[in-house]
């Protein structure tokens, strides 16, 4: 689950990197989701380790990181979107995108990490 994690961290860092590239770099605040998957990026690869304690600590680092970005990436865009219907323009398509990209490769994260941990957990106990 390691190298599934590296993988993750890399497609975040480019959706960061696409979107404050694509915005003239002249929003820093496109480079959140390159720094979500750059903490993923670091605890996965603390996590490669044969020591199965190190590699069960880091990746609920990971998967904590992973839920924080994701549930920060779904409150930011219904935030951006309501508050721009609210004033009656349309919202930032390239933010919202970005954001909503950053929320479904996290939810897909998340979700194998606690496919992962479930087995993990069933094979112990047989």
């Amino acid at each position: 689950m390691a190298k599934v994690t590296l993988v993750f961290g890399a497609l975040l860092v480019a959706v960061g990197l696409v979107g404050y590239l694509g915005t003239g770099s002249m929003h820093p605040t496109a480079l959140i989701p390159a720094w979500f998957g750059l903490a993923l990026g670091v605890f996965g690869f603390l996590a490669i380790s044969p020591s199965e304690k190190r590699r069960k600590l880091f990746m609920h680092v990971n998967v904590t990181i992973g839920l924080v970005g994701l549930i920060g990436a779904i409150a930011s865009a219904m935030h951006e979107y309501g508050h721009a219907r609210s004033l009656g323009i349309t919202p930032d398509g390239k933010a919202l995108a970005a954001q909503l990209t950053m929320a479904g490769l996290l939810l897909i994260y998340v979700n194998l990490c606690v496919r992962s941990f479930l087995n993990a957990r069933r094979s112990r106990q047989e």
